[in-house]
């Protein structure tokens, strides 16, 4: 029985030996759990820039808010401007002469029945000599036809000769009204011309009110109704061709304002209103042509010139920001909206003295139409009314937030 007591307090005191090791056991694996404790958790991205004044200054970072802005979805499309030909002229003489004097210049602006050059030729001395010619054969032929009326009703006179002075007469006088109007035509007053004052030069001039643009003749030159003396055009009637593509047909109306650049002076905008819709495709182009009336502003446009025109189509008050406010990243857009928020600190710099800053949130935004140089904007995270965002250089703090990124 003793015994048996004996094997029993081994039985305990081994268990109780056993549980003591284990107890220790964890005392040598604690370094290891104090070691994950000390691994680092993945750093979110940084969303907060800060700026100080004078980085905002160099890269001259300026602000704004959202504004309500009337917007309207809009269809992008080339054109080109011209002159309806009923508003240009070429400047010819329907003489033949000699150019003694041009007055005009390419650019210069003219009035209907301006004097733009004069043109001598001997012929005309010869057609005013003509017509005082007939004038006077006319008097006598006049006389001689009386002479034989009178002759005639006497029965002193044959019917022959009456005859033969009445078609002589008629004659004279049909060929002064060719004359005549011969002289009109070539700026001569008929009324003027004597044997002492004869015209040897005539003047050409302009057939409308324009802008010259091309000038063909020169003091010396021979000209005639074949050969045209300059060219000159009214842009004040310009209008613009705008080429549309036949999927954004449905969507064009007669009435719709146009809002158009010059591709080589990008600076300038101008408007149109469209007054009539082509009803066929220009060329192999599959584009059809809007005509539309500039209005407003005309100035710095000439024929031929390509312009570069945005159509408005339907109109809507909505959020919207200056486009230059709007910055890509990762396929997605965002604004950057001043906040009290601070970035976070890297930790070796924790501690040390930091100058004066502002402090400007990454938020993101959905894009809407763009008009007028503003786009309209979806906020996914909350702006505050009256929040201020950066309007111009946004590119520069997103590339700030960016570097400050990779360097923590």
């Amino acid at each position: 029985m003793k015994l048996k007591y004996n094997i029993i307090s081994l039985i305990l005191i081994s268990l109780f030996v056993t549980s003591c090791g284990k107890k220790e056991a964890p005392t040598e694996k604690a370094p290891e759990k104090t070691e994950q404790k000390e691994k680092p958790k993945e750093e979110a991205p940084q969303t907060i820039a800060a700026l100080t004044e004078e980085q905002m200054k160099s890269v001259d970072v300026a602000l704004g808010t959202v504004e309500m802005k009337e917007l309207t979805s809009t269809i992008k499309a080339n054109g080109l401007l011209s002159v309806p030909n009923s508003n240009k002229a070429t400047i010819t003489s329907l003489y033949g002469g000699i150019i003694k004097t041009l007055n005009i210049q390419v650019g210069s602006f003219v009035k209907k029945g301006q004097v733009i050059a004069t043109i001598a030729n001997p012929d005309y001395i010869r057609l005013q000599e003509d017509y005082l010619t007939t004038n006077s054969r006319i008097t006598y032929a006049e006389q001689e036809y009386r002479r034989q009326r009178e002759l005639f009703n006497n029965d002193a006179g044959a019917k022959k000769n009456l005859q033969s002075a009445d078609a002589e007469l008629n004659t004279l006088r049909t060929k002064r009204a060719s004359l005549l109007k011969q002289l009109q035509m070539m700026g001569i007053s008929p009324g003027s011309v004597n044997n002492g004052n004869m015209k040897s030069g005539l003047v050409i001039t302009a057939p409308i009110s324009g802008t010259i643009s091309g000038i063909t003749a020169q003091i010396g030159s021979y000209v005639d109704i074949s050969s045209p003396v300059a060219t000159v055009i009214d842009n004040g009637s310009i209008h613009l061709d705008l080429q549309v593509f036949e999927k954004d047909l449905p969507k064009m109306r007669v009435g719709q304002i146009v809002h158009f650049k010059l591709t080589n002076n990008p600076e300038t905008e101008y408007d149109a209103r469209i007054y009539s819709i082509g009803s066929s495709f220009e060329n192999d182009s599959k584009t059809i042509s809007m005509h539309c009336e500039v209005i407003g502003n005309k100035a710095g446009l000439i024929d031929g010139m390509n312009i570069t025109g945005i159509v408005s189509l339907d109109k809507s008050t909505t959020p919207a920001v200056p486009t230059s406010a709007i910055v890509e990243a990762d396929s997605k857009y965002y604004v950057f909206v001043q906040t009290d928020k601070k970035p976070e600190e890297d930790h070796e710099e924790k501690g040390k003295p930091h100058p004066k800053t502002l402090n400007f949130e990454k938020i993101e935004v959905v894009k809407g139409t763009s008009d007028m140089g503003y786009t309209a904007i979806t906020p996914i995270g909350q702006i505050p009314p009256d929040a201020k965002i950066v309007v111009k250089g946004a590119f520069f703090v997103n590339a700030k937030l960016v570097n400050s990124g990779e360097h923590e």
